[in-house]
């Protein structure tokens, strides 16, 4: 029995087509996996506060060297560690604003990526070789974008700092075991983006 933990990202609720495609991928996975339990984890319609000066200094401070008031600073963040941890598979679904991910996201992100924790360098000092320090999970990004063409060796490839950003940054944590899905065309709307949704809802319910 795996623990899947399901994030969105979007500001928008029903509107929003990153949403559709993670609860189409719970519908299916429900389905093929009946005893997966589900946790959800909202980034995008439920602030995620920002780090801050106090997060830091707590953050950088050997926890069994934090006091009271140093390990307030990351309180919350030990909180998100503790609940990713615990998880086996990962399904975020998140829009690309402005060619990146929404600021909620980034918040999250930024309260997962805590050195000790989350990952280290291998010599134990700044050395630029990272070890993830979590084993055996897999990911999939479920993503939806204006355009068109931010896929490997497409023409906007250089353009896309959604997707490809999350899987390195998730790939520094140590989760190696990524899958990207990403209906396209959202702006254009009409056929074009009725043909990629046929598509993408078929490769999820595939999945």
């Amino acid at each position: 029995m795996n623990k899947v933990l399901i994030i969105n990202a979007s500001v928008r609720n029903q509107k929003s087509h990153s949403r559709k495609l993670t609860q189409l991928f719970v519908d299916n996975w429900q389905q093929k996996h009946p005893d997966d339990t589900f946790s959800y984890r909202e980034v995008g319609l439920k602030e995620i506060p920002h780090i801050n000066e106090k997060w830091i200094a707590s953050a950088f401070i050997k926890p069994e060297e934090r006091t009271a008031e140093n390990q307030s600073g990351v309180a919350l963040s030990n909180d998100l560690i503790k609940e990713f941890k615990e998880h086996d598979v990962y399904v975020l679904g998140t829009p690309m604003y402005n060619w990146s991910i929404p600021s909620g996201l980034k918040a999250y992100i930024d309260q997962l990526m805590r050195i000790n924790e989350t990952w280290k360098f291998r010599s134990g000092t700044p050395d630029g070789d990272y070890v993830g320090l979590l084993k055996n999970k897999k990911m999939f990004i479920l993503s939806s974008r204006g355009d068109t063409g931010y896929g490997e060796n497409e023409k906007n490839e250089h353009m896309n700092f959604q997707t490809t950003y999350l899987k390195f940054v998730f790939g520094i944590m140590g989760i190696k075991d990524v899958t990207i899905i990403s209906l396209d065309n959202e702006e254009f709307g009409g056929a074009i983006f009725e043909n990629s949704k046929k598509k993408i809802y078929q490769e999820i319910e595939a999945i």
